[in-house]
Protein backbone atom coordinates (compact mmCIF):
# COMPACT_ATOMS: atom_id res chain seq x y z
CA UNK A 1 0.00 0.00 0.00
CA UNK A 2 1.16 3.62 -1.05
CA UNK A 3 0.22 6.90 0.62
CA UNK A 4 1.74 9.85 -1.49
CA UNK A 5 4.89 7.85 -3.03
CA UNK A 6 5.61 6.92 0.80
CA UNK A 7 5.25 3.16 1.67
CA UNK A 8 4.25 1.88 5.52
CA UNK A 9 7.25 0.30 5.82
CA UNK A 10 9.02 3.76 5.12
CA UNK A 11 7.44 5.18 8.06
CA UNK A 12 7.95 2.42 10.41
CA UNK A 13 11.58 2.71 9.43
CA UNK A 14 12.20 6.26 9.97
CA UNK A 15 9.75 6.16 13.60
CA UNK A 16 11.78 3.01 14.68
CA UNK A 17 15.31 5.00 13.61
CA UNK A 18 13.79 8.57 15.24
CA UNK A 19 13.16 6.50 18.55
CA UNK A 20 16.54 4.49 18.44
CA UNK A 21 18.20 8.22 18.05
CA UNK A 22 16.05 9.85 20.74
CA UNK A 23 16.43 6.61 23.30
CA UNK A 24 20.59 5.87 21.95
CA UNK A 25 23.82 6.61 24.22
CA UNK A 26 25.05 9.22 20.93
CA UNK A 27 22.39 11.94 21.52
CA UNK A 28 22.61 11.97 25.41
CA UNK A 29 26.47 11.70 25.42
CA UNK A 30 26.30 14.68 23.02
CA UNK A 31 24.06 16.49 25.22
CA UNK A 32 25.92 15.72 28.50
CA UNK A 33 29.14 17.03 26.44
CA UNK A 34 27.14 20.35 25.63
CA UNK A 35 25.82 20.75 29.04
CA UNK A 36 29.03 20.29 30.66
CA UNK A 37 30.70 22.86 28.01
CA UNK A 38 28.09 25.53 28.89
CA UNK A 39 28.73 24.79 32.72
CA UNK A 40 32.73 24.79 32.59
CA UNK A 41 32.75 27.76 30.21
CA UNK A 42 30.26 29.53 32.68
CA UNK A 43 32.54 28.58 35.82
CA UNK A 44 36.07 30.02 34.04
CA UNK A 45 33.90 33.02 33.77
CA UNK A 46 32.73 33.75 36.71
CA UNK A 47 36.72 33.06 38.43
CA UNK A 48 38.06 35.26 35.59
CA UNK A 49 35.49 37.90 36.75
CA UNK A 50 36.18 37.15 40.29
CA UNK A 51 39.77 37.35 39.86
CA UNK A 52 40.31 40.17 37.51
CA UNK A 53 38.12 42.34 40.04
CA UNK A 54 40.44 41.67 42.62
CA UNK A 55 43.70 42.37 40.35
CA UNK A 56 42.09 45.68 39.64
CA UNK A 57 41.64 46.72 43.09
CA UNK A 58 45.26 45.18 43.70
CA UNK A 59 46.49 47.68 40.79
CA UNK A 60 45.06 50.47 42.05
CA UNK A 61 46.31 50.01 46.03
CA UNK A 62 49.94 49.50 44.29
CA UNK A 63 48.57 53.32 42.30
CA UNK A 64 48.20 54.93 45.45
CA UNK A 65 51.11 54.14 47.08
CA UNK A 66 53.41 54.86 44.15
CA UNK A 67 54.52 58.39 42.93
CA UNK A 68 51.84 58.87 40.13
CA UNK A 69 48.97 58.23 43.06
CA UNK A 70 45.45 59.13 41.76
CA UNK A 71 42.59 60.93 44.11
CA UNK A 72 40.09 58.91 45.88
CA UNK A 73 37.18 60.08 43.51
CA UNK A 74 38.89 59.62 40.32
CA UNK A 75 39.98 56.27 42.04
CA UNK A 76 36.52 54.91 42.25
CA UNK A 77 35.67 55.92 39.11
CA UNK A 78 38.12 54.54 37.21
CA UNK A 79 37.81 51.02 39.48
CA UNK A 80 34.38 50.51 38.52
CA UNK A 81 34.61 51.55 34.68
CA UNK A 82 37.39 48.97 34.36
CA UNK A 83 35.26 46.15 36.48
CA UNK A 84 32.32 47.13 34.23
CA UNK A 85 34.36 46.77 30.89
CA UNK A 86 35.87 43.47 32.15
CA UNK A 87 32.41 42.17 32.92
CA UNK A 88 31.34 42.81 29.26
CA UNK A 89 34.00 41.49 27.46
CA UNK A 90 34.21 38.29 29.65
CA UNK A 91 30.22 37.71 29.09
CA UNK A 92 30.60 38.20 25.38
CA UNK A 93 33.25 36.31 24.87
CA UNK A 94 31.34 33.05 27.16
CA UNK A 95 28.51 33.97 24.91
CA UNK A 96 30.43 33.43 21.26
CA UNK A 97 31.83 30.38 22.94
CA UNK A 98 28.50 28.87 23.95
CA UNK A 99 27.54 29.86 20.67
CA UNK A 100 29.82 27.30 19.32
CA UNK A 101 29.05 24.23 21.58
CA UNK A 102 25.68 24.51 19.15
CA UNK A 103 27.76 23.93 16.48
CA UNK A 104 26.78 27.42 15.05
CA UNK A 105 28.86 28.97 12.07
CA UNK A 106 30.34 32.11 14.45
CA UNK A 107 32.22 33.54 11.33
CA UNK A 108 28.71 34.12 9.28
CA UNK A 109 27.48 35.18 12.84
CA UNK A 110 29.98 37.98 13.32
CA UNK A 111 30.49 38.91 9.73
CA UNK A 112 26.02 39.09 9.84
CA UNK A 113 26.64 41.97 13.18
CA UNK A 114 29.32 44.12 11.87
CA UNK A 115 27.39 44.78 8.90
CA UNK A 116 24.45 45.07 10.70
CA UNK A 117 25.94 47.13 13.53
CA UNK A 118 27.36 49.58 11.01
CA UNK A 119 24.03 50.36 9.30
CA UNK A 120 23.02 50.73 13.09
CA UNK A 121 25.69 52.67 13.68
CA UNK A 122 24.45 55.27 11.36
CA UNK A 123 21.36 56.25 12.99
CA UNK A 124 22.73 55.53 16.39
CA UNK A 125 24.18 59.25 16.41
CA UNK A 126 22.69 59.91 20.23
CA UNK A 127 24.18 56.76 21.04
CA UNK A 128 27.96 57.68 19.46
CA UNK A 129 27.56 61.37 21.19
CA UNK A 130 27.05 59.78 24.74
CA UNK A 131 30.08 57.53 24.20
CA UNK A 132 32.37 60.41 23.62
CA UNK A 133 31.16 62.54 25.76
CA UNK A 134 31.65 59.73 28.13
CA UNK A 135 34.76 59.51 27.51
CA UNK A 136 35.94 62.90 28.20
CA UNK A 137 33.86 63.04 31.70
CA UNK A 138 36.22 60.65 32.66
CA UNK A 139 39.54 61.64 30.74
CA UNK A 140 38.78 65.28 31.98
CA UNK A 141 37.31 64.06 35.33
CA UNK A 142 34.60 66.47 35.94
CA UNK A 143 33.21 64.38 38.22
CA UNK A 144 33.65 61.41 40.19
CA UNK A 145 31.74 58.92 42.32
CA UNK A 146 30.89 60.11 45.14
CA UNK A 147 30.84 63.58 44.07
CA UNK A 148 27.94 65.86 44.92
CA UNK A 149 26.75 67.42 41.48
CA UNK A 150 23.83 69.50 39.58
CA UNK A 151 23.98 69.01 35.52
CA UNK A 152 20.74 68.32 33.57
CA UNK A 153 17.95 70.07 36.25
CA UNK A 154 19.15 66.92 38.55
CA UNK A 155 21.04 67.26 41.66
CA UNK A 156 22.61 64.83 43.87
CA UNK A 157 25.51 62.42 44.56
CA UNK A 158 27.46 60.81 41.98
CA UNK A 159 26.71 56.89 41.79
CA UNK A 160 28.05 55.31 39.03
CA UNK A 161 29.98 57.30 35.83
CA UNK A 162 30.02 54.99 32.47
CA UNK A 163 30.93 55.64 28.60
CA UNK A 164 26.90 56.08 27.87
CA UNK A 165 25.51 57.08 30.97
CA UNK A 166 26.08 58.37 34.60
CA UNK A 167 23.96 57.77 37.34
CA UNK A 168 22.94 60.18 40.44
CA UNK A 169 21.62 59.70 43.69
CA UNK A 170 18.94 62.23 44.89
CA UNK A 171 18.08 63.18 48.75
CA UNK A 172 15.42 61.17 49.12
CA UNK A 173 16.79 57.79 47.14
CA UNK A 174 15.57 58.43 43.63
CA UNK A 175 18.29 57.38 41.07
CA UNK A 176 18.62 59.31 37.89
CA UNK A 177 20.07 58.17 34.73
CA UNK A 178 21.46 60.80 33.08
CA UNK A 179 22.83 60.02 28.93
CA UNK A 180 26.20 61.71 28.92
CA UNK A 181 25.40 63.44 25.95
CA UNK A 182 23.02 65.52 27.48
CA UNK A 183 24.67 66.70 30.03
CA UNK A 184 26.29 69.88 28.92
CA UNK A 185 26.73 71.86 32.21
CA UNK A 186 28.25 70.41 35.58
CA UNK A 187 28.28 72.00 38.59
CA UNK A 188 30.53 69.46 40.99
CA UNK A 189 29.87 70.92 44.97
CA UNK A 190 33.17 68.21 46.02
CA UNK A 191 36.11 69.39 44.14
CA UNK A 192 36.89 72.56 46.78
CA UNK A 193 36.06 73.30 50.40
CA UNK A 194 33.03 74.74 50.86
CA UNK A 195 31.81 77.79 53.29
CA UNK A 196 29.19 77.84 56.05
CA UNK A 197 27.75 81.13 56.50
CA UNK A 198 25.80 81.51 59.83
CA UNK A 199 23.76 85.29 60.86
CA UNK A 200 23.46 85.25 64.82
CA UNK A 201 21.07 87.40 66.31
CA UNK A 202 21.81 89.56 69.81
CA UNK A 203 19.19 91.69 71.42
CA UNK A 204 19.98 95.51 70.99
CA UNK A 205 19.98 95.97 74.87
CA UNK A 206 22.88 94.09 74.79
CA UNK A 207 26.57 94.87 75.05
CA UNK A 208 27.77 94.37 71.35
CA UNK A 209 31.18 94.39 71.92
CA UNK A 210 31.70 91.34 74.45
CA UNK A 211 29.00 89.54 72.53
CA UNK A 212 32.03 89.62 69.86
CA UNK A 213 34.71 88.94 72.19
CA UNK A 214 32.53 85.86 73.65
CA UNK A 215 32.14 84.37 70.16
CA UNK A 216 35.53 84.89 68.73
CA UNK A 217 36.59 83.22 71.60
CA UNK A 218 34.09 80.00 71.07
CA UNK A 219 35.02 79.89 67.79
CA UNK A 220 38.83 79.25 68.37
CA UNK A 221 37.66 76.29 70.29
CA UNK A 222 35.44 74.23 67.43
CA UNK A 223 37.99 73.19 64.79
CA UNK A 224 39.01 70.63 67.99
CA UNK A 225 35.57 69.58 67.99
CA UNK A 226 34.34 69.01 64.73
CA UNK A 227 37.38 68.19 62.72
CA UNK A 228 35.55 68.78 59.13
CA UNK A 229 36.66 72.98 59.89
CA UNK A 230 39.61 72.91 58.14
CA UNK A 231 40.02 76.69 59.50
CA UNK A 232 38.97 78.64 62.62
CA UNK A 233 36.07 79.98 61.59
CA UNK A 234 36.32 83.77 61.47
CA UNK A 235 33.45 86.35 63.05
CA UNK A 236 33.34 88.81 60.05
CA UNK A 237 31.28 91.47 62.16
CA UNK A 238 27.83 93.67 62.55
CA UNK A 239 25.77 92.03 59.31
CA UNK A 240 22.32 93.97 59.76
CA UNK A 241 20.62 96.27 61.75
CA UNK A 242 17.18 94.53 62.09
CA UNK A 243 13.98 96.05 63.70
CA UNK A 244 14.41 93.85 67.39
CA UNK A 245 17.92 92.64 66.63
CA UNK A 246 21.64 93.24 65.79
CA UNK A 247 22.95 90.40 63.10
CA UNK A 248 26.71 89.06 63.43
CA UNK A 249 27.70 86.89 60.73
CA UNK A 250 29.97 84.27 61.30
CA UNK A 251 31.89 82.48 58.23
CA UNK A 252 33.92 79.40 58.65
CA UNK A 253 35.78 77.01 55.40
CA UNK A 254 34.86 73.42 55.83
CA UNK A 255 35.10 70.19 53.67
CA UNK A 256 33.45 69.76 50.75
CA UNK A 257 29.59 69.07 51.04
CA UNK A 258 30.01 69.69 55.18
CA UNK A 259 28.77 73.57 54.91
CA UNK A 260 25.19 72.14 56.22
CA UNK A 261 26.67 70.26 58.95
CA UNK A 262 28.66 72.81 60.14
CA UNK A 263 26.49 75.40 60.35
CA UNK A 264 24.04 73.49 62.82
CA UNK A 265 27.08 73.14 64.73
CA UNK A 266 27.98 77.06 65.19
CA UNK A 267 24.22 77.92 65.57
CA UNK A 268 23.98 75.08 68.41
CA UNK A 269 27.80 75.99 70.09
CA UNK A 270 27.12 79.82 70.09
CA UNK A 271 23.45 79.65 71.55
CA UNK A 272 24.85 77.28 74.73
CA UNK A 273 27.81 79.86 75.10
CA UNK A 274 25.36 83.04 74.59
CA UNK A 275 22.95 81.42 77.36
CA UNK A 276 26.23 80.80 79.75
CA UNK A 277 27.14 84.21 80.08
CA UNK A 278 23.69 85.55 80.14
CA UNK A 279 23.74 87.60 76.61
CA UNK A 280 19.95 87.05 75.42
CA UNK A 281 19.10 86.38 71.54
CA UNK A 282 16.27 88.34 70.89
CA UNK A 283 12.61 86.50 70.57
CA UNK A 284 9.17 87.57 69.75
CA UNK A 285 7.16 89.77 72.92
CA UNK A 286 4.05 90.30 72.91
CA UNK A 287 2.71 93.35 74.73
CA UNK A 288 -0.99 94.02 75.98
CA UNK A 289 -2.47 97.17 76.68
CA UNK A 290 -5.86 97.49 78.92
CA UNK A 291 -7.96 100.10 78.62
CA UNK A 292 -11.49 100.87 80.14
CA UNK A 293 -13.88 102.48 77.90
CA UNK A 294 -14.80 105.08 80.19
CA UNK A 295 -13.22 106.47 82.77
CA UNK A 296 -15.23 107.94 86.12
CA UNK A 297 -13.47 111.25 87.32
CA UNK A 298 -14.00 113.17 90.72
CA UNK A 299 -17.01 115.58 90.56
CA UNK A 300 -16.41 119.27 91.59
CA UNK A 301 -18.12 120.10 94.96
Amino acid sequence: MRGRGITVEEVVTKWDEAINYVTGPDLWLTLGQGVLKILLILLISFIVIKVGKRVISQFFVQRRQGPFSITERRESTLKKLVANTLIYVVYFTAFIMILETFTLDIGALLAGAGIAGLAIGFGAQNLVRDIISGFFIIFEDQFSVGDFIHASGVEGFVEEVGLRTSKVKGWTGEVHILPNGHITQVTNYSIHNSVSIVDVSIAYEENIEKAEQVIAELLEELPDRYPEMVAVPELLGVQNLGASEVVMRIMAEVEPMEHFAASRAIRKEVKNRLDEVGIEIPFPRLVMYSRHDEETSPTPS
